[in-house]
């Protein structure tokens, strides 16, 4: 699943795909009825690859969740957004069970699946796991990061030197 280029805009209903960035903000489409709008830089705007939702072990990229619908969907479409509430915490649960009850609220759940519902509709949704193209100089970059913080607090006490005490005078 692919949804770099896809955005949230505040105040607008639905999905946007980013087409053109211009001077004063950027081109967007309607991923409901194609069409075409300016967005300026001022606007509330949200990519879709950066939002998480709080579980209480830590916070879940929406890219995984709207995996793990299409998972238990079979990649169709979803429940509608528009059922009552308990049959959408339910279903949430199903999906996430650790998601933090008391941070993450119906309309964010009612969100959640109907961008899944427009995304499917789209043909964006996918059960695969999403391929990192250049995995093993990743995996090799994270080693070689981790292996320095590890020397550093060792350096970092070695240089430090006592604290003179403080005398009246």
């Amino acid at each position: 699943m692919n949804v770099e280029k896809i955005l949230a805009i505040a105040g607008k209903p639905g999905l946007f795909e980013l087409k053109l960035q211009t001077r004063s903000g950027f081109l967007a489409e309607s991923l409901l009825d194609g069409k075409k709008i300016t967005v300026g830089m001022r606007s509330n705007v949200s990519l879709l690859s950066e939002i998480s939702m709080y579980t209480y072990s830590e916070e879940k990229p929406l890219v995984e969740i709207m995996r793990a619908i299409a998972i238990k969907e079979n990649e169709g479409p979803t429940i509608s957004n528009k059922e009552d509430n308990a049959k959408l915490v339910a279903y949430f649960k199903e999906i996430l069970p650790d998601y933090d009850e008391d941070r993450v609220y119906v309309s964010d759940i009612k969100k959640v699946l109907n961008w899944y519902n427009i995304l499917q509709s789209k043909g964006l949704v996918s059960k695969e796991e999403p391929k990192v193209e250049n995995a093993e100089a990743v995996k090799e970059e994270v080693v070689k990061e981790v292996k320095k913080a590890e020397k550093a607090p060792k350096a970092e006490k070695a240089e430090k030197a006592p604290a003179k005490p403080k005398t009246k005078k």
